[in-house]
């Protein structure tokens, strides 16, 4: 049982060594892009809704 687990953990650890991790500059950037992708599609459907909304009101006067 402990041979399996030590055995997992090694391939773990050289697996690990394998991935890149994104530096600083690049995590930053990607952070920025999400951000401003949310803005936009908040302010779009936050738009959306007040124009549909207006429309249900004036539908049901």
């Amino acid at each position: 049982m402990f041979n399996k687990i030590r055995a997992f953990l090694k391939e773990v650890k050289i697996e690990l060594k394998k991935v890149s991790f994104p530096t600083r500059d690049e995590v930053i950037g990607s952070t920025k892009v999400v951000i401003i992708t949310v803005l936009i599609i908040s302010l779009f459907l936050g738009l959306v809704d007040l124009g549909l909304s207006k429309l249900v009101g004036l539908a049901l006067r």
